[in-house]
């Protein structure tokens, strides 16, 4: 997707300065415009008719004065209770932070101006789903509105997209779904492939209320089809989800609550380690001949313990066939450190382990230090998505870089040798543009949060399972 809706966003966002004065959050601002923007959306594209007469775009617009903002209060609980079950979803729960009337006429008259089209910005004008997954990078990018755990950045979320190759027809999950990027692209990417094809099954879990009501609001101003169930995936409830073709996911970092028995008996390895029960459901829940891409910390890949099992695991269910090593600072804190696992489930039982072979880019060592002043960009994974080859379950011809090469592959048996550690590293040495892009004081205290919080969940991990 390409820069989303520019100077839409930044028009837009420029009232959330002007909010801050009424103590509207970054996140509630997103919130709030994506409440309104439903609204306008479902009058420019003839939808109305699933909203009740008296609760529209254009009867919020014509009330004035302090009245408006008492009107819209009543208009999001009117909308709560109706029938139609996307729209309930939504607006369930939804309250407005505003406290000022003339704010909200402010941000009514900014939407009312604006000319856009439903879904992407096709016939080249900005389309509402473009706007959309513009403001919710914005929001990712402020430090202060902590939503960068949510969002994925769109250029890893379109070539990790782009890998799997989803194919029309087939059941899509992303178990921690956030504002529901994968979703949307994997969508997008079987439109693109074949206009006329059925869509795709979506289907996502999303913990946080206020995440889910903006990930739904992602497939609806995109005119997607899908779900996007309030709850955890950790729970019962991922094991009802069924089997999928494909998983993408980037779970949430840190421990889960309640001890370290997963509440899923068939989540074998017992751990408080999230990454590493998220990491077990989507390997269980992948179809014969499935495929997935998950992303997780570098904990996940030297973790002892349960992480040794874990690894184990998967390393027998599943050909883990490629982990691609990602440069700090993408997610916006700069001292996080993450991987992608891509792996599918074989069509037949082995005999021996799945994975018989692994084979990792290193997009880490050397590069410059990401983040909001250098975002990462599709143009950093050419390379990796070259190496990677055309075919989606890493059968692609290959060739090892060497130990000067950021493409190495390493079979089974040295894993195994290893103690089944994926935390192999094999370049070093210091690069030139690396060290002329110097961290800010800011970074640095965020890279060393980042290594005590990586410290503390293993610590913690560790502390549970003593006896």
């Amino acid at each position: 997707m390409s820069s989303p809706g520019g100077g839409f966003v930044a028009r837009l966002w420029a009232l959330c300065h002007v909010l801050r004065d009424d103590g509207i959050t970054y996140h509630q601002y997103v919130e709030e415009l994506a409440l309104l923007l439903f609204l306008k959306m479902a009058k420019q594209t003839g939808a109305e008719a699933q909203l009740p007469a008296g609760a529209r775009w254009d009867d919020l617009r014509r009330v004035g004065g302090e009245a408006q903002l008492q009107f819209y209060q009543a208009l999001l609980a009117r909308l709560a209770g109706v029938a139609d079950q996307r729209v309930r979803a939504i607006f369930a729960g939804a309250t407005t932070g505003l406290r000022s009337a003339r704010h909200l006429a402010g941000l009514v008259a900014a939407l009312d101006a604006l000319e856009l089209t439903a879904g992407d910005a096709e016939d080249g004008g900005p389309g509402l789903g473009e706007l959309y997954e513009g403001l919710l990078e914005k929001n990712a990018s402020e430090l202060k509105s902590g939503a960068g755990q949510y969002f994925t950045p769109r250029p890893l979320v379109a070539s990790i997209v782009h890998l799997l190759r989803p194919r029309a027809g087939e059941s899509i999950h992303d178990p921690a779904a956030g504002t529901g990027g994968f979703l949307v692209y994997a969508a997008r990417y079987i439109k693109a492939a074949a206009a006329a094809a059925p869509p795709a099954r979506l289907l996502g879990v999303e913990l946080v209320p206020s995440t889910r009501r903006l990930a739904l609001m992602n497939l609806t101003l995109h005119g997607l089809a899908g779900e996007v169930l309030l709850g955890d995936a950790l729970s019962p409830l991922g094991a009802e989800l069924g089997a999928a073709d494909v998983i993408l996911t980037n779970p949430p970092f840190g421990n889960k609550r309640g001890g370290g028995a997963p509440a899923r008996p068939e989540l074998r390895v017992a751990t408080r380690n999230k990454q590493l029960l998220f990491l077990q459901h989507c390997y269980r829940a992948l179809k014969p001949g499935g495929r997935a891409a998950v992303i997780v910390p570098d904990n996940v890949l030297f973790e002892e313990h349960a992480g040794t099992a874990t690894r184990a695991e998967l390393l027998a269910t599943c050909d883990l066939h490629t982990i691609l090593r990602l440069p700090t600072g993408i997610f916006y804190a700069p001292g996080v450190k993450t991987n992608v696992l891509f792996f599918c489930r074989p069509e037949r039982p082995t005999t021996g382990d799945a994975s018989e072979r692994v084979w990792i880019y290193d997009l880490r060592t050397g590069l410059p230090p990401l983040g909001k002043r250098a975002p990462l960009t599709r143009e950093h994974l050419r390379d990796f998505e070259h190496r990677f080859g055309d075919d989606p379950y890493g059968r692609a011809p290959r060739s090892d870089s060497g130990p000067r090469g950021r493409f190495r592959s390493f079979s089974r048996q040295e894993l195994r040798a290893r103690g089944d550690t994926l935390d192999l590293c094999w370049l070093s040495g210091p690069d030139p543009q690396a060290a002329a892009a110097a961290p800010t004081p800011r970074e640095l205290t965020a890279e060393i949060l980042g290594c005590l919080s990586a410290a503390t969940t293993e610590l913690e991990a560790l502390a549970a399972e003593l006896p």
